[in-house]
């Protein structure tokens, strides 16, 4: 077999533009009209808006540099669906294909439509720093604000009238592919694309087009692109055009796709037999996990934090066992905008799962797969030196000001890497403490340090008890602080280290962590790293069935950051651009 090409893979882009048209004025800065989302919006979010469009072009220039062709769109590639976001999307990306000769292969995200009709999207945009106007495509949300916009461009489009300004990008057969087909054959019509998809109970029955497509770019190479969304009717809703009739996808993902779609898990079989048997190089996609992504910790964090984002976007073992029998080797996805790899196997089959991290959230960056017989190679590659905006920033500074809030670190950032390490922070304290953590140790979170945390547990280890975390200077007697000590001393860290290190500060890294992995080493520091051994290599507690107490939350806590801590290998510290997973073919 001749050599295979490498292929760029890009998650969840979530691209907006800000000089988008929504009919709306938006506001000014030295002269252009610029449609912003506001800071208030960016700080609380998973992903930041306006800086979009420079992370993708940042990231097409680079690959393009590299002199890569193809390209894999992982899903969520759009803001939210809109049509003016798919648009602009499209636009952009037949740029690349006509100017650089680049291919791309989509896939479609959570994102990018919703159902066989739409759903009405609402969003505010800046105006004057501090005030924004509503710009909506429903009609009943306009009448709620005199000053409101409403529009179609703001309208999430159903599955076909979505996909087809991305038809050039694999959904549809192109002259130039050596071999193309669906799960249903060799048409690319849509009415050839058709499943029904039932309600539990069976009551309901709607007809929905599936977008998964097998691909043959270049002799040899095959790329499965899964449509892993599943838009499930709820019992006894029949009116297909009402967003109300489907369970959204967002939580859905292969779970679902096990119960409402397993066409598509007798086409994958189908499909790795026939690779296996015509000596092609497959690699498979979809937008969403079909194994944890988190390194099996969401039963950990289901008993920390409850049914959280992470825990509800989890793919269930059975998904991993199903999609290993069907041959399936390697696996990319998007989604949890996360940087890992996870693995289930037998003796004589391996499933590896790639998640590739977003542009648009901590860390950004994009993955390279360089194929090869035996083995194939994947190279992550950041794009966080991108500068920032500065424009962008003033008008963060602007709407702080009008607000009055200093509290705002990200916005000092040097960099686009260093301002969504940051941003994690302003997260924290706006959405994560608020909808995540008890609200009894929340409200302790911005008044402690990690010493805090540290006297807490070993009051808790010893006969004297603490029964709720907060500032625990008061209880420092001797004993503790001779233990506190020998905590340190292997560590090579003294008790000043501990002060330093405010909670906030040790929660915003383990989100970094969790959701970064290797990545995360170019932005904590190596005496923080040492601080955070020393903790939660110490204080960590089991697991028990059920939290009652500070300790136990906080034993259980300490656990998870310290795993998320033993994936930071030395040679991942020090070079993350070399950042490589090398996958072995199991015969």
């Amino acid at each position: 077999m001749a050599s295979l090409p490498d292929i760029a893979v890009i998650a969840d882009a979530h691209l907006h533009d800000i000089y988008s048209d929504y009919e709306c004025a938006g506001t000014s800065i030295n002269g252009e009209q610029l449609t912003l989302r506001s800071w208030k919006d960016t700080r609380r979010s998973s992903r930041v808006f306006n800086e979009s469009k420079d992370a993708l072009e940042t990231a097409l220039n680079d690959i393009r540099h590299r002199g890569i062709r193809h390209v894999v769109l992982l899903g969520d590639y759009t803001d939210d669906g809109q049509i003016e976001s798919t648009r602009r999307f499209a636009k952009l990306i037949h740029q690349y294909q006509q100017q650089y000769d680049m291919a791309f292969y989509a896939i479609p995200g959570n994102h990018d439509f919703y159902g066989p009709a739409g759903k009405h999207q609402s969003t505010r945009f800046v105006t004057t720093p501090g005030n924004s106007v509503l710009v909506t495509s429903d009609p009943e949300v306009a009448s709620t604000e005199h000053a409101s916009v409403l529009t179609q461009n703001m309208y999430c489009e159903g599955a076909l009238a979505s996909l087809l300004p991305m038809a050039a990008f694999g959904l549809f057969k192109q002259p130039e592919y050596v071999y193309w087909e669906s799960p249903f054959g060799q048409s690319d019509a849509p009415e050839s694309r058709m499943f029904n998809a039932q309600s539990e109970d069976g009551s309901v029955s709607h007809s929905l087009m599936d977008s998964s497509y097998l691909v043959e770019p270049s002799d040899g190479l095959w790329l499965l692109m899964i449509d892993a969304n599943v838009f499930e009717p709820r019992n006894g809703r029949s009116d297909a055009t009402r967003k109300s009739t489907f369970f959204d996808s967002s939580d859905a993902g292969w779970n679902s796709v096990l119960r409402v779609k397993p066409f598509l898990i007798d086409w994958i079989k189908n499909v790795c037999t026939r690779a296996e048997q015509s000596g092609k190089h497959l690699l498979a996609f979809s937008h969403y996990p079909m194994i944890n992504t988190i390194d099996n910790e969401t039963s950990a964090e289901t008993l920390l934090f409850g049914q959280n984002e992470i825990t509800r976007r989890t793919p269930n073992a059975k998904v991993a066992e199903t999609l290993l029998a069907t041959g399936l080797n390697l696996h990319f996805s998007g989604h949890m905008h996360v940087n890992n790899e996870a693995q289930i196997y037998t003796e004589k089959q391996t499933l590896t799962n790639i998640s590739v991290p977003s542009l648009v959230a901590f860390p950004a960056a994009y993955k390279l797969i360089h194929p090869a017989l035996q083995t194939t190679r994947v190279t992550t590659i950041p794009i966080d030196a991108m500068p920032l905006n500065t424009k962008l920033i003033a008008a963060y500074r602007a709407e702080n000001q009008a607000a009055d809030n200093t509290d705002e670190s990200a916005l000092d950032a040097v960099s686009y890497g260093d301002f969504l390490y940051k941003k994690t922070y302003t997260r924290l304290k706006h959405r994560y403490l608020e909808r995540e953590w008890p609200p009894d140790i929340a409200c302790q979170i911005e008044n402690t340090t990690a010493a805090d945390l540290a006297i807490f547990m070993l009051i808790n280890k010893g006969n004297i008890k603490a029964q709720h975390f907060g500032p625990m200077r008061p209880m420092l007697t001797p004993a503790l602080e001779s233990k506190l000590d020998a905590m340190a001393t292997p560590y090579q860290l003294s008790r000043k280290d501990f002060d330093r290190c405010s909670m906030m500060t040790l929660l915003a890294d383990w989100y970094c962590l969790r959701q970064a992995g290797s990545l995360a080493g170019a932005y904590v520091a190596a005496e923080k790293r040492r601080l955070y051994a020393c903790i939660t290599t110490t204080l960590s507690g089991p697991e028990p069935e059920v939290i009652k107490t500070h300790t136990e939350f906080f034993g259980v806590f300490l656990s998870v950051f310290n795993r998320a801590l033993q994936r930071l290998s030395a040679s991942d510290v020090a070079d993350v651009s070399r950042d490589i997973t090398t996958i072995s073919r199991v015969d």
